[in-house]
């Protein structure tokens, strides 16, 4: 049993597209997503620098473009080939980390490309406009005691943002507030403070939450065609309108990634592809997930190794089990 994960924010890194250009189908998927999205995408994945791709309003579309483009790659697609059913051959679960549900929702079929390239355009752009209100950002804790560590953010004022399972917590808030958690950590526990715009997943983006909803709301959501799990609470979406609800609300509210990978293990999943740009979520699945093969795509050299895990492991029922037990 197969899941696909899309990475979220700080995934991104200067030129990580170039080597991929060389796909004539991810050219053109790219090409496709720099129409849609009004940005130069090309450019950001291959010249721009590390401090053009950290914008939010930048950062977003791209990682949702290479995400598709490189799961397209992986199956042997067209750029313009539909995903969700037609892919439930091959994907049995789709699961993304922040931004990255966006890029789950079009895996899945919720969405088409074009739509969540449009949303994620909006989503960028908003959540960038809200960052900007008051000094923010987030910080990942690494170890400690976990009852200590949530009590330490709490004293600071600052929101676990992202639970992201492994001895893993995003912390967000003021920057006062990061760099006095990073001036007196828990015990046993590194503060690292992540290059991102502000402080996401809190109540800080409720602006970012109101744009979205906005721009979503002539949207026609299908039905998942895969399962597809949700940030909120790692749970199995049961339709269209609730999944766009959901990747709406996520934007002010915390990223649950810990319990998306309980609900993997409890699905039975035996194998994890991380599309471009992959390595995080793999890392996270190697501590947390034991016996479950994981494979990472970063550039076209990854492509033979990546299919072969979906020939593998792909190709279960898991959406019908799923839908039954849910009946």
């Amino acid at each position: 049993m197969l899941v696909v994960a899309c990475p979220g924010q700080g995934a991104q890194s200067p030129g990580m597209l170039a080597p991929w250009l060389e796909l004539p189908a991810f050219a053109a998927s790219l090409g496709r997503a720099s129409e849609v999205t009004g940005l130069d995408l090309v450019a950001h994945g291959t010249t721009s620098d590390a401090d053009t791709i950290r914008d939010t309003a930048v950062a977003q579309p791209l990682l949702v473009a290479s995400a598709l483009a490189s799961l397209r790659a992986v199956l042997g697609l067209a750029a313009d080939a539909p995903l969700g059913a037609a892919i439930a051959g091959q994907v049995d679960v789709a699961a993304g980390h922040s931004v990255g549900e966006l890029a789950a929702a079009a895996v899945a079929g919720v969405l088409t490309d074009d739509e969540a390239l449009a949303l994620v355009t909006v989503r960028g752009a908003a959540m960038a406009r809200a960052a900007a209100v008051t000094p923010t950002g987030m910080a990942a804790v690494l170890g400690g005691d976990p009852d200590e560590v949530l009590a330490a953010l709490e004293q600071h004022g600052l929101v676990p943002a992202n639970v992201n399972g492994g001895g893993q917590v995003v912390a967000a808030g003021t920057l006062e507030a990061i760099a006095a958690l990073a001036a007196a950590p828990p015990t046993r526990a590194r503060v690292i403070a992540l290059q991102v715009a502000g402080a996401f997943h809190t109540a800080h983006m409720a602006p970012a939450v109101a744009e979205l909803r906005d721009a979503a709301a002539g949207l026609t959501p299908q039905a998942p065609a895969l399962t597809l799990l949700t940030n909120r609470d790692g749970s199995v979406v049961p339709g269209g309108e609730q999944a766009l609800d959901l990747v709406v609300a996520q934007v002010a509210n915390p990223v649950r990634w810990d319990l998306c990978q309980a609900q993997l293990l409890e699905l039975g999943v035996t194998a994890l592809l991380e599309v471009a740009p992959g390595g995080v979520l793999t890392g996270l699945a190697r501590r947390t997930l034991p016996g479950v093969e994981t494979v990472a795509v970063k550039t076209p050299a990854d492509l033979d190794a990546a299919r072969d895990l979906v020939r593998r492991h792909a190709g279960s029922s898991t959406l019908a089990s799923t839908q039954e037990q849910s009946s």
